[in-house]
């Protein structure tokens, strides 16, 4: 599936980067480090997926690594974006914790193309924009940890270590991305309904009878 294929919901791939011509060669770039890495890709591959020219890249983007920074930076807040929402409804701590999950791991379920290239190509930006993704991949940190923190608060959680808790719980849910298949036995749904669960146990979460 391709970076262009697996935005379910959204009227036009990537619709936010403009002008069209832009859009297309993120979209390509997507698709070629996804598929070979980012150290390996070429600014001539992603012109040939976009089917333009080589020196038509550098009209958009001044550097292959400003492509990169571009979805990094797009990619980590729209998942921070769906970490936001579920954490600010109403509801106990164990609820938003699993609609946290349950949203986290579907995002990165149907963006597998994308996700894999905003989450493992980090250490192939430059000094300035690495410390810009750190921060955001900072925030969505604190989102969880405060679900968490608020859970072994109220009673809800059993949990000793909660920054490590909440490093264990974001590692799962991004390494969906990794081994996620569309043709697979499993919707993005189906795991985010799994991963939620898991990550329940995984905090000891109680029952509204206080049983866990």
């Amino acid at each position: 599936m391709s970076a262009a294929e697996e935005t379910t919901g959204e009227d036009t791939p990537w619709g936010e980067v403009t002008p069209e011509a832009a859009r297309r060669l993120l979209v390509a770039a997507v698709d070629a480090f996804a598929e070979r890495g980012y150290h390996a890709t070429t600014t001539r591959d992603i012109a040939g997926r976009a089917g333009m020219s080589p020196a038509a890249l550098y009209i958009h983007f001044k550097t292959k690594e400003e492509l990169l920074h571009r979805i990094s930076k797009i990619g980590h807040e729209r998942a921070l974006y769906v970490l936001d929402t579920e954490a600010d409804r109403d509801g106990t701590a164990a609820e938003r914790l699993a609609g946290a999950v349950r949203s986290f791991v579907r995002w990165h379920a149907e963006r597998h193309t994308t996700a894999r290239v905003v989450q493992y190509e980090l250490d192939a930006l430059g000094e300035e924009h690495r410390t810009e993704i750190v921060a955001l991949r900072r925030r969505s940190d604190a989102v969880v940890r405060r679900i968490i923190g608020e859970g072994v608060r109220d009673g809800e959680f059993d949990v000793p270590d909660v920054p490590g808790t909440t490093l264990a719980v974001l590692s799962l849910c991004i390494d969906v991305a990794r081994w996620f298949n569309a043709q697979g036995s499993r919707t993005p749904d189906e795991v985010g309904e799994l991963y939620a669960d898991l990550v329940l146990r995984m905090v000891g979460a109680r029952t509204a009878s206080g049983q866990k």
